[in-house]
């Protein structure tokens, strides 16, 4: 390709981004890639989960405004651009029964008009790949599952020239990928690199978790070589100072372990209009070359 490639990354909330597949983006930036992060909500109704933040008056009146901050920094560091769809957060649903959503809160939009703000995104932007959530979300959070929805249907819809007339000319991105960076074989490799290194591995309790929900293991497609950009990964990480501890369990597990025993972002390829041969280690791969 002699144009430029260009990658969208499709979030429900600020910090995701940071979260799932930030060093892989790092990595793209800086081989001259065009980097959209797509927000689809603004936190609004998230917990303030560092306990160094909890209880200061001002961030829980302002959550909103704190998080838009937070999301500027973390964008800086990750050298990417960033936009809102401009949803409301449905907050995480907790108790037995379930409580219902909040009205008019991203989840219980109607999935083909809530598409449409991202069709106008993608057709604006025009990227090659797009990736986002699983059908699971990820983690049954209704954010991220609403998040997947809408990436599914604007990923059709956005090269047809019939639908959303008035969302921009069409465009059709190549290849469609679901972040699977918590997955199991990569969480037992540092678990147990961490244990023959006589370390305490944060890892424990997540294994167990796994085998007691008995999670269906996904199928990574493609492996992003990116360990030179974990430092700048958990540095905008920690930028959303709101929702991360720095001395929280995402950075017991030392970086040159990391570099050395797992040096890649996984993902799962869902779909793609050009031939590609698995695995892979590239998102791009299959475009670069036509």
């Amino acid at each position: 390709m002699t144009e430029q490639l260009r990658l969208m990354a499709v979030h429900a909330h600020p910090d995701d981004e940071s979260s799932k597949g930030a060093a892989t983006m790092a990595k793209y930036v800086s081989e001259g890639v065009d980097v959209l992060v797509v927000t689809c909500t603004g936190g609004e109704r998230g917990s303030i989960l560092n306990p160094k933040l909890q209880g200061d008056a001002y961030i829980e009146e302002h959550i909103h405004e704190v998080r838009a901050r937070e999301m500027a920094e973390a964008r800086e560091i990750l050298g990417v651009k960033q936009e809102w769809l401009g949803f409301v957060d449905s907050g995480l649903p907790e108790g037995d029964p379930l409580p219902p959503l909040p009205e008019g809160c991203f989840a219980l939009q109607d999935v083909e008009e809530a598409a449409e703000r991202l069709v106008r995104s993608i057709r604006a932007f025009r990227p090659h790949v797009v990736t986002t959530y699983d059908e699971n979300g990820g983690y049954p959070h209704p954010d991220h599952i609403m998040t997947h929805r809408i990436t599914m249907a604007a990923f059709d819809a956005a090269g047809e020239a019939g639908r959303y007339p008035e969302a921009g000319e069409p465009w059709q991105p190549l290849k469609l990928y679901y972040n699977q960076g918590f997955n199991r074989p990569r969480t037992l490799a540092l678990h147990e690199a961490m244990l023959e290194r006589g370390l305490e591995s944060p890892y424990g309790e997540w294994l167990k978790r796994w085998d007691e929900f008995q999670r269906a293991e996904r199928t990574l497609t493609t492996y992003v070589p990116c360990a030179d950009f974990f430092e700048v990964r958990d540095k905008a990480l920690i930028a959303h100072a709101t929702q991360i501890d720095p001395d929280g369990g995402w950075f017991r597990v030392p970086m040159e372990l990391q570099r050395e025993v797992w040096p890649t972002e996984e993902y799962e390829l869902a779909k793609s209009l050009v031939d590609t041969s698995i695995p892979e280690d590239d998102l791009f791969a299959g475009i670069r070359d036509n």
